[in-house]
């Protein structure tokens, strides 16, 4: 019986999809259950799955394929292969016999030996100094490279030789002017199609501030063996500015608004989206309810989706739905950046790397482990009083990390009821 395995849908509105590969081939025994394609969306790269065991027979070849369409069959009353076939046995090589040559060769060949060993004993009387040797060996040159017939090499012959071949190499190398060219996926596609939107459909500003990481740096370091020892995940930079976004934005709710129509919504929520780079682009997975979560929690769920987006295995639903971005581009050593909004989302917070500068503490110069943070907002329905307001917010508490822990006060206030 032959099983016909159809496109699946990876979402609603989504009628075109692209094979990214085949992971098994034409005619090959595939197992029920078995990841024999990948597809991928302009959302989301899905895994083609085989319903049942048998042989494989691919009707769609790599590239654009309409959902609904069949992919491949399996014929499932083909015979099962019992095993590789073993390896026929090399065959010898006949044993090649050295013909004699002619008296005029051997000749040519005695001379050459013979020069051969008599430059090799006027080369043994070359004086070479010992900052010439250095140099040579560590160039990986010889006496050979260098010159024939002097009987004192420098250092000035040396570099002068080097030079010379390296101008040499460079001239008789001819210029590359190739290029390649691969089709854009509909990730990509999707992505620049929403890019230009943004710019386009916003008005977008960014407003920036600066973080001592001190504190944070030296809970790390205090704390990192017993927390991974006890969660089984490392306490990251992340689960910090997660949590200290959370409080920020209970304190600042137009940030986490969007609009929908001529309506503004406002979730009661904290759904936050974490950026992620992938070999198949730029994702951004959902930590859901993040303002329920401890910061082990947020660390395991940031590094599950982020191993699930390299993979290429996450699923639309974690996917959709954030209510805020964070993205961090300190990771490859960005210093500032103006990030872009993650629609239908008015707001996204951009980490950077963090730099040792000197800042004035209590009217002293120090030196402190810095980062510039940016949110970017749309300006439409979140003002600079908010914007401000929130990225000083989140400043506190990174700087004062105990603050989260009362809701983003200080703990004095809590104590004297203010």
């Amino acid at each position: 019986m032959e099983v016909e395995i159809r496109i699946p849908s990876p979402g609603e509105s989504i009628a075109e999809v692209e094979i990214a590969n085949w992971l098994a081939d034409d005619g090959s025994w595939v197992e029920k259950d078995q990841e024999i394609a990948e597809i991928e969306s302009e959302k989301a790269t899905l895994p083609l799955l085989a319903t049942h065991s048998g042989a494989l027979s691919i009707k769609l070849q790599s590239g654009t394929a309409k959902v609904g369409a069949v992919a491949c069959t399996i014929n499932t009353d083909a015979p099962k292969p019992e095993g590789q076939p073993a390896d026929l046995p090399k065959a010898q090589p006949e044993e090649v016999k050295a013909e004699p040559k002619p008296e005029s060769e051997k000749e040519n060949v005695e001379q050459e030996v013979a020069n051969e060993i008599h430059s090799s004993k006027e080369r043994e009387h070359v004086k070479v100094t010992p900052l010439a040797q250095r140099i040579m060996d560590e160039q990986g040159v010889n006496v050979d490279d260098i010159i024939s017939g002097l009987r004192r090499i420098t250092s000035v012959e040396v570099n002068q030789a080097l030079s010379a071949n390296v101008s040499d190499n460079l001239q008789d190398r001819p210029a590359q002017r190739s290029e390649s060219r691969t089709s854009m996926s509909q990730l990509r596609k999707k992505l620049s199609q929403r890019l230009v939107a943004v710019k386009n459909e916003t008005a977008m500003l960014t407003t920036f501030n600066e973080v001592d990481m001190s504190r944070i740096i030296a809970m790390r370091k205090e704390y990192q063996k017993v927390f991974q020892e006890k969660h089984g995940v490392k306490l990251g930079f992340m689960s910090f500015f997660t949590k200290a976004v959370v409080e920020a934005l209970k304190q600042h709710p137009m940030v986490t608004s969007f609009i929908d129509g001529d309506e503004i919504v406002t979730p009661n929520f904290y759904d936050i989206g974490i950026a992620v780079q992938t070999p198949k682009g730029l994702m951004v997975p959902v930590v859901r309810n993040a303002e329920i979560l401890s910061m082990a929690q947020i660390e395991k769920s940031i590094l599950e989706l982020a191993e699930k987006g390299r993979a290429g295995r996450i699923s639309l639903n974690e996917l959709t739905g954030g209510t805020f971005t964070i993205t961090n581009g300190g990771i490859f050593g960005s210093m500032l950046s103006t990030p872009i909004l993650n629609p239908p989302q008015s707001g996204i917070l951009g980490m950077h790397s963090i730099m040792e500068r000197p800042i004035a503490v209590n009217g002293k110069v120090e030196i402190r482990p810095m980062m510039y943070i940016a949110l970017s907002y749309d300006h439409r329905i979140i003002d600079g009083k908010d914007s401000v307001g929130f990225l000083v917010k989140v400043k506190q508490m990174l700087e004062n990390p105990e603050q989260m822990v009362f809701n983003g006060n200080k703990p004095e206030n809590i104590l004297l009821g203010l």
